[in-house]
């Protein structure tokens, strides 16, 4: 069984980079998550508003009485290419449980809003990196929106500091806004990647932050929750939460990106927070 605090945290971004699996392998993949196991443990399939012309023929050869496919649909152009993405979803066999919108440079709240016009589906606005995400985040806060934080990518200049993230993290608490984490997030605990030197951040790291800034904590230490590398001592203190607490970080916290659901079902296994042996074969 999942445990509460991993309840369909992990988003299936098996088609965006590193993983970039064709669509026409990723929408089976993400079929057969969700008859796993661990089926509890997965959200929707990511899927880029361009590819969703692709899903067509795709979706159309799936046997009768299968349930919509639950997508969430990313928008880097900005709202107009948001909006779009929205029309053509509309007329697919898909569920669009979220529309993941970037920000282009200069644009202003008032004009970004303005042009993704009324949309149904929940928004998640990606906050900008500069002056601007005071305001970004009081106006998705004023409309009922969700924060996305990128929080790594190819380059190394994509992955904020502790630091960064953790005023991020602090300022849409504050405002009681939900959010989601995008790239970068591919193990538990804050780490290196050997291969590119890259200081990646973790989802564990993340989830104690968000359980630090709930409770008042100031950024500085949250930034310090960020950045713990000790994975026995993380491990621990996201067991000690509590279903409360649990509750209460996931309600702000709702999920984050991966390319390989199964990575993080074996390495927190390994850490302890899964008890079942059975998931534990399945995800090696």
């Amino acid at each position: 069984m999942i445990p509460a605090f991993a309840a369909r945290l992990c988003d299936d971004a098996a088609v965006f980079p590193p993983g970039l699996a064709p669509l026409a392998e990723a929408v089976p993949a993400h079929r057969g998550h969700l008859s796993a196991p661990y089926a509890e443990l997965v959200g929707p399939l990511v899927v880029p508003a361009t590819a969703l012309d692709e899903l067509y023929p795709l979706l159309g050869r799936e046997p009768l009485g299968v349930e919509p496919l639950d997508v969430s649909v990313t928008a880097p152009s900005g709202p107009c290419q948001a909006a779009k993405g929205v029309v053509a979803a509309a007329d697919l066999p898909v569920t669009v449980r979220g529309l993941e919108v970037a920000v282009p440079p200069s644009m202003e709240p008032d004009e970004f809003f303005r042009v993704l016009g009324r949309v149904e589906a929940p928004v998640y606005v990606e906050i900008p990196r500069d002056e601007r995400r005071p305001a970004f985040i009081a106006a998705v806060a004023a409309r009922g929106h969700r924060a996305k934080f990128r929080t790594g990518g190819v380059k190394a200049h994509l992955y904020p500091s502790p630091d960064e993230l953790a005023a991020g993290i602090a300022a849409v608490v504050d405002a009681g806004v939900p959010f989601k984490a995008t790239a970068g997030l591919h193990h538990p605990v804050r780490n290196t990647d050997p291969e590119t030197g890259f200081h990646q951040h973790g989802f564990l790291n993340l989830l104690l932050a968000t359980d630090a800034a709930l409770a008042g904590r100031p950024v500085a230490e949250l930034a310090a929750v960020l950045a713990d590398r000790d994975a026995p001592s993380v491990a621990s203190r996201v067991a000690g939460l509590g279903a409360a607490r649990a509750a209460a970080v996931r309600a702000a916290f709702l999920s984050f990106g991966t390319c390989g659901i199964t990575d993080p079902l074996a390495e927190l296994t390994d850490l302890g927070l899964l008890e079942s042996a059975a998931l534990q074969e399945t995800c090696r």
